[in-house]
């Protein structure tokens, strides 16, 4: 029957399926396992949900052995084989590379990440893969919000679904509306043989560590702050903000007239923004 945070989490990825057209007829979907607990609860809703959906998908399980020392590579083979899962396991040693290219004190994880998505994308299409599942959830998709917002000014957040840039993939985010607190209840429960990445995890002083304490501070005076997050994502109010370009799409600038008095007011120093 499941427990009760199980029943919870495949409701949670069967209602983003639907929200967000993630998994549909005839897919064959990667499943990107990295030995965190987000991917080994991606792996086993995904599997819930393949049995209870009214058609047909077929999920494969990929691990990437990036070459970091002591990976044991081997406790998420053993699970997938006594599970029963469709699995490969790549090897590429791209930990080599991280250490070279990135000057010490500073963090492995964009580089890392970079490479690593590049090697599974080019594995999804050998394998003839027409998605690409991530074990992001709620927790990673609203830190990256405020990430983006205090140190690369976007006002940006991590898609459900995304087309990769060169086009050849579809990458989804089944546990986009999942809390964080939730799949470790679930690894848990599932005892899952979680290995932790020592390779980033060990780094002091990660901006997405200070974002997580901040919203830590915030949600214990107030517990609907993680889910008011999430909710303003979907939420989005186009003619409050400051994005020329985007009110230009959606024809929110007023008459060419108007427009250019407004930015000759700006430039008189009146305080209003002249530029995107």
């Amino acid at each position: 029957m499941g427990s009760r945070v199980e029943k919870k989490l495949k409701k949670l990825v069967g209602r983003a399926n639907r929200d967000f057209d993630l998994i549909g007829e005839g897919d064959r979907v990667m499943v990107a396992m990295s030995g965190g607990k987000d991917s080994y609860a991606l792996l086993h809703l995904l599997r819930q949900v393949q049995r209870i959906v009214p058609f047909e998908f077929s999920l494969i399980a990929v691990n990437l052995d990036q070459g970091q020392p002591g990976f044991p590579a081997h406790v998420i083979e053993d699970y997938l084989k006594a599970q029963g899962v469709e699995y490969r396991m790549l090897q590429r040693d791209t930990y080599s590379v991280v250490v070279d290219k990135i000057a010490e004190g500073k963090t492995y994880c964009s580089l890392c990440s970079r490479l690593r998505r590049g090697i599974l994308y080019d594995a999804a299409v050998e394998l003839g893969c027409t998605k690409i599942a991530l074990g992001h959830h709620a927790d990673d998709t609203v830190e990256t919000l405020l990430l983006n917002l205090f140190y690369a000014g976007q006002l940006k957040a991590m898609p459900p679904r995304l087309r990769s840039d060169d086009g050849r993939n579809v990458v989804i985010r089944p546990l986009i509306l999942c809390q964080e607190s939730d799949l470790a209840l679930l690894a848990e429960e599932q005892a899952f043989p979680v290995i932790p990445c020592d390779l980033c995890g060990s780094q002091d002083n990660l901006y997405r560590k200070r974002v997580k304490a901040l919203i830590d501070t915030l949600q214990a005076d107030n517990d609907k702050v993680r889910s008011s997050l999430l909710a303003a994502l979907g939420n989005v109010r186009p003619t409050h903000l400051l994005d020329r370009e985007l009110s230009a799409k959606l024809g929110l600038l007023d008459p060419v007239g108007n427009d250019e008095a407004l930015g000759a007011l700006g430039s008189s120093g009146c305080g209003l923004p002249t530029g995107a």
